[in-house]
């Protein structure tokens, strides 16, 4: 790889960020702007900030996680002992467009400067401060890990094995996600610079941020009780099958959700008495003879390759994919060639990792780069012009960043409706299209004629989380009058979404070629779970499937256990935020050139960052990658450990020696925190199953709570191990005003979570709930197309619009 080669101009090169201070959350974030040509500038101090030495290390002893968070980045030695450090980087800062800061999670040795004071200075300077509960809250002091703040999130609990600890994957999770969210966060407030507004000031909490990935199992945890529980590897309530499974070579995601797929995969295996069995038809119903079911169809998935699987499930429309190696990764072209998989090099070590999953089509991210060595400055072509000065007429104040922008929403499940929340939490007006005939499958895939007349399409609860502060309009789309009224909206917008497969909208009538017909400024978000010129195009996939297809279980769990899943759908709620990111970049050069363009997002492709680790490292070193179970490549201890009480447990780790002893004397062994030979991480690796179950004697006699504050207020690292359900009282959580109480018809008072993103103290106010089936059908009509009242009611009278859904086969 060419280390001198400069990289084109991208769509975010008249921006400059400032990067300070040090957590994976800012520098993911950071990484996110220089993808697409800004101007980063990362500050370190003398000899590089303690991130360079994460590991998994190269066998020259860099990090790979530390090369894929700054690929493309510049860096800045700063020496906070010298004069004038302070008044140095304060002109940087004001010089900056955006700064992002990690100095609460790490300060990295960063000069002490007042940011609020260069604010009141440079109106125009959008921050985004990271930490890992916020400044207030019970929590607001703990020390914290990646993992213990999984846990506390509700993501440890309900995977692994039944009995004893909960799986979990090691670090290098929370990052990616918080660093999205702080992305969002930077990226909206740089559009509404764009018309005038001031800077703004928003406090990302990472914490908070992790739980875009629970939400969906805390409401449906508190709609259904106990039965969301722990019921063992690759194994997840409310879906069955929803895992990985040994073939005669490789391991085979397999998701069966609807009745259809459910009875095409059973055609498949010639089980003809479980497809036809009538008490089998939902995943909810087949989870109550989990053992049996899978007695009859696990032997059978042997008789054939996953590669043999996945060829005859695609002809099904069953969303099964093989489960790849790090190595399979690695070497696959279509990903290399789309951009998933990039070079990068890191001093005289060359490697692959994941690449920018953002995929705007007119103005792509840069496909790999360099990672700075420190006080290394990037050979880039940046093209310097402010955004406008913040404009006095403009009463940006209490105004959302994204007001004034409209989306058109197509999109079903999860990962779309979260993406155009996101826009909507944010200010956009987002509409939301279905129709009677084929709404929104998360209100439900029963069509039994009881859940249709008693109306249960309107009580699903993560339909309601995902759809809040949108307008819902009933459209059929196979009818001409509904095409033409959408395609009139459509004339209207500034963004649409879909997530469907990507034959669907243009067989509809609605592809690119027509969209840019109709608006050339449209920005068209396509999620699909693979790419539009994907081989695997056509592939069914579900939020299990992509993590299925990421490699990323192939590294979670011990060496004995088959590939470990670590959510029912890992992937849906990553798809949404990278689809959010994507449409605000996308957003961004439409405003500044005027062009719309097609953003075509591969679902399976966001799932990466999570491997990348592992996929990094193993593109240097050939050795397989190491699976840790619940132990950490770096720190010694880290592990779950039982606690007083049934099926309590509580994530603990020791970040450093001076953690590690004080953990040690809290537990009764000051032996241990005074033995000089204990050191070190490595040392005591010799003797983990000792310390491991020092720490558990100790963990098992308390509460788990109180464990994990005897254990905090002497700052280690710890965190209960929260079912979802618990966060509905988490008392952080509550402190924070997280979850806010909505009214909604059918469901009366219900909470709903904010996002992790604030302006000030408090959080966004969710303005409406969730659209009931057509809500809004006479309000958009009549107000935004301007048809008649007669007109509303003659396109009811055809059943183009309606609200209430049909049954099958009317």
């Amino acid at each position: 790889m060419d280390s001198k080669r400069k990289q084109s101009p991208g769509v975010l090169s008249h921006l400059r960020v400032i990067e300070i201070g040090s957590s994976d959350a800012s520098s993911y974030c950071a990484r996110l702007f220089a993808d697409f040509g800004a101007d980063v500038q990362k500050i370190e101090p003398p000899g590089g900030e303690r991130m360079r030495r994460t590991a998994p290390l190269t066998p020259k002893g860099q990090s790979v996680w530390f090369a894929f968070l700054n690929l493309n980045k510049s860096s800045t030695i700063i020496d906070p002992a010298e004069a004038g450090a302070i008044t140095r980087l304060t002109v940087l800062i004001e010089d900056c467009d955006v700064l992002i800061d990690g100095r609460d999670v790490d300060s990295a040795y960063c000069p002490p400067i007042d940011v609020a004071a260069i604010r009141d200075r440079r109106s125009g300077l959008i921050h985004v401060e990271a930490s890992w509960f916020g400044r207030a809250g019970p929590y607001a002091d703990f020390a914290a890990t990646d993992s213990t703040v999984r846990a506390l999130a509700g993501l440890v609990k309900l995977v692994g094995p039944a009995e004893g600890p909960p799986s979990h994957a090691p670090d290098f999770q929370t990052g990616v996600l918080a660093g999205l969210w702080g992305f969002i966060a930077a990226a909206s407030s740089v559009i509404a610079r764009m018309r005038g507004g001031q800077g703004r000031g928003w406090s990302l909490n990472i914490f908070e941020s992790s739980i875009a990935l629970s939400e969906y199992l805390i409401f449906e945890a508190s709609a259904h009780g106990d039965v969301v529980r722990r019921l063992g590897i690759n194994r997840f309530w409310p879906i069955f099958p929803a895992g990985i499974y040994e073939t005669k070579k490789g391991w085979l995601g397999v998701t069966a959700f609807t009745p259809a797929q459910w009875r095409a995969f059973c055609d498949m295996l010639d089980l003809s008495e479980l497809a036809d069995n009538p008490d089998l038809l939902l995943g909810k119903e087949r989870l109550q003879d989990i053992e049996q079911i899978e007695q009859q169809f696990a032997p059978r998935l042997k008789t054939r390759t996953a590669q043999q699987w996945f060829t005859e499930g695609r002809k099904r429309k069953i969303p099964i994919v093989p489960v790849p190696q790090m190595s399979d990764l690695l070497h696959d072209a279509e990903m290399k060639e789309r951009g998933a998989i990039v070079p990068f090099l890191l001093d005289e070590e060359e490697g692959l990792t994941a690449g920018p999953m953002q995929r705007l089509t007119l103005t792509p991210p840069r496909r790999g780069g360099k990672v700075p060595v420190p006080g290394e400055q990037q050979a880039i072509t940046n093209v310097r012009r402010r955004l406008p000065s913040p404009s006095a007429a403009c009463t940006d104040a209490g105004r959302p960043p994204l007001d004034g922008v409209r989306v058109i929403d197509f999109s079903m499940g999860w990962s779309g409706p979260l993406c155009t929340r996101i826009l909507a939490d944010l200010g956009a007006d987002v509409i939301k299209i279905e129709a009677i005939q084929r709404p929104d499958w998360w209100r439900g895939v029963d069509r039994r004629p009881a859940f249709i007349e008693d109306k249960m399409y309107e009580r699903a609860p993560c339909f309601c989380i995902m759809n809040r502060n949108k307008r819902g309009i009933t459209l059929d789309l196979t009818r001409p009058r509904g095409l033409a009224l959408v395609k009139r909206l459509l004339a209207k917008a500034d963004i649409v979404v879909d997530n469907f497969s990507v034959d669907v909208l243009p067989k509809l009538g609605l592809g690119c070629d027509v969209l840019r017909a109709l608006n050339p400024r449209l920005l068209k978000l396509s999620m699909s779970a693979f790419g539009s010129d994907s081989i695997y195009r056509d592939c069914r996939a579900y939020g299990s499937t992509l993590e299925q297809g990421s490699g990323l279980p192939t590294v979670v769990g011990k060496s004995d256990m088959p590939p470990v899943m670590s959510h029912v759908a890992f992937g849906d709620a990553i798809g949404g935020l990278n689809g959010c990111a994507a449409v605000l970049i996308a957003l961004i050069c439409a405003r500044d050139a005027g062009q719309g363009q097609l953003i075509d997002l591969a679902q399976i492709e966001c799932m990466l960052p999570f491997a990348a680790p592992w996929l990094t490292i193993h593109s240097i070193d050939p050795m397989p990658p190491k699976r840790y179970g619940n132990q950490h490549p770096q720190f010694v201890p880290h592990g779950c450990f039982r606690c007083a009480g049934e099926d309590n447990w509580l994530v603990v780790a020791a970040t450093d020696n001076e953690m590690w002893q004080r953990l040690a004397s809290l537990i009764g062994r000051p032996d241990w925190a005074m033995d000089a030979s204990l050191n070190s991480a490595e040392a005591r690796r010799s003797i983990e199953d000792n310390i491991e179950n020092a720490i558990e004697a100790w963990t098992h006699s308390r509460g788990a709570d109180q464990a994990m504050f005897e254990l905090q207020s002497v700052r280690v690292a710890s965190g209960v191990a929260r079912h979802p359900i618990d966060l509905l009282q988490d008392p952080h959580l509550r402190s924070r005003a997280f979850l806010q109480l909505i009214e909604r018809p059918f469901i009366g008072a219900h909470l709903q979570p904010s996002m992790p993103i604030r302006e000030g103290a408090g959080p966004y106010t969710i303005r409406a709930a969730a659209p009931t089936l057509g809500q809004h059908n006479s309000e958009i009509l009549t107000g935004l197309l301007e048809l008649s009242n007669s007109d509303v009611a003659e396109l009811t009278s055809e059943g183009i619009i309606g609200t209430t859904m049909l049954r099958e086969g009317r």
